[in-house]
C-alpha cells in the first residue's frame, strides 16, 4: 500500500513554505523595527546611517522575497481586528531629528512611467515602513500566520518597497558622500599615516 502521509500532500507542503517564509519575515521585521526605534532614540548618532543603511538592506531582502512568491491569499474574506495601529508619531519626531539637515530629498513618481520628480523624507518612510511591518507583526503574533504574509506582501508591493528601495538609495548616498567627499589634504595625511607608522 502506497505511503499517503501529510508529507506528500502538495497542500500541506505549500502551507510550510508560507510559514518559514513569515517566520523569517518576521525576524527580518523585528530587527529592523528594533533598528529603526534604536536610531530615533538618538542614543547612537554617529552610527545611525550605517545601521540603517544594513537594517533597510536587509528587510529589503525580506520584501524581495515576498515580491518573488505567487499572490498569498488570505483564509477570510475581511481582515481580522488587530487591534489599534501603535503612535508612530514619536518615531517618525525622533527620526526627523538624527536626520536634520539630511531628511528631505528628491525622487522619481515612478522610474518605469514616469519622469515626474516628487519629494520624500527618510524620516516619514521609516517610519511608514514601521507602520506597514508593524501591521503585518500584529497578525503574525496573534497567530493569523496567512493574514500577516498577506499584509506584508500587498504592502511591499504597494508601498513599503518602494519606500525603503528610496531610503536604500537616499542611505547609500549619504554614505558615499561622508566616505569619498573627503578633503584632499586630509586623506592625504590619512594614507601618510597608514603608510608609514
Amino acid at each position: 500500500m502506497p505511503d499517503t502521509s501529510l508529507a506528500d500532500d502538495p497542500t500541506v507542503t505549500i502551507m510550510q513554505d508560507l510559514r518559514a517564509v513569515a517566520d523569517t519575515t518576521s525576524v527580518e521585521a523585528r530587527h529592523f523595527l528594533e533598528a529603526v526605534t534604536e536610531v530615533a532614540s538618538g542614543a547612537s548618532p554617529d552610527t545611525a546611517i550605517p545601521v540603517l543603511l544594513l537594517g533597510v538592506s536587509q528587510v529589503l531582502v525580506a520584501g524581495a522575497r515576498l515580491g518573488a512568491i505567487e499572490d498569498v491569499v488570505p483564509t477570510e474574506r475581511f481582515e481580522p481586528d488587530a487591534g489599534a495601529d501603535p503612535d508612530i508619531d514619536p518615531l517618525r519626531d525622533g527620526l526627523a531629528m538624527v536626520f536634520e539637515g539630511l531628511d528631505d530629498y528628491v525622487d522619481l513618481v515612478d522610474p518605469v512611467t514616469s519622469q515626474e520628480l516628487t519629494q520624500g523624507s527618510l524620516s516619514n518612510d521609516l517610519a511608514d515602513i514601521c507602520t506597514d511591518l508593524l501591521h503585518g507583526q500584529r497578525h503574525y503574533e496573534s497567530g493569523q500566520v496567512v493574514e500577516a504574509l498577506w499584509w506584508w506582501q500587498f504592502s511591499y508591493l504597494s508601498s513599503w518597497g518602494e519606500r525603503a528601495a528610496a531610503c536604500l538609495r537616499v542611505l547609500q548616498a549619504i554614505v558615499a558622500h561622508i566616505r569619498l567627499d573627503a578633503d584632499e589634504d586630509i586623506v592625504a595625511e590619512a594614507e601618510f599615516d597608514a603608510l608609514h607608522p
